[in-house]
């Protein structure tokens, strides 16, 4: 569709508006020291949770336009394996992000 043929459908939604009641109990929530919590309700993470747990998973970084030079056969490998030549910016991407946590994770 066209940005005329979309002209007016734009549905915009507002949450409710808190009661008086629902701000002061946030309030006191927010204020409430961490000591305080009843986690009596909340099952433990054991370690099966954790074990296939993966950090930044849902993690999405802000991402910044810029050129950059690589050498011609870089490129061409990237966009040979990439899926239908698209992705290989994401690729690229994803093998900067790997060489930069394992450098960080040896720098301790």
């Amino acid at each position: 569709m066209s940005s005329k043929e979309n002209e007016g459908r734009t549905v915009r939604y507002a949450s409710t508006p808190l009661t008086p009641e629902q701000v002061a109990e946030l309030r006191a929530l927010a204020a409430m020291p961490d000591e305080e919590i009843d986690f009596s309700d909340i099952p433990e993470a054991g370690e099966a949770f954790f074990r296939n747990a993966r950090r930044g998973v849902t993690y999405r970084a802000l991402k910044r336009q810029l050129t950059i030079r690589l050498d011609a056969d870089v490129l061409d490998w990237f966009k040979r394996h990439a899926r239908d030549g698209k992705g290989y910016q994401t690729d690229i991407n994803r093998v900067l992000r790997d060489y930069v946590e394992a450098q960080e994770k040896k720098a301790g």
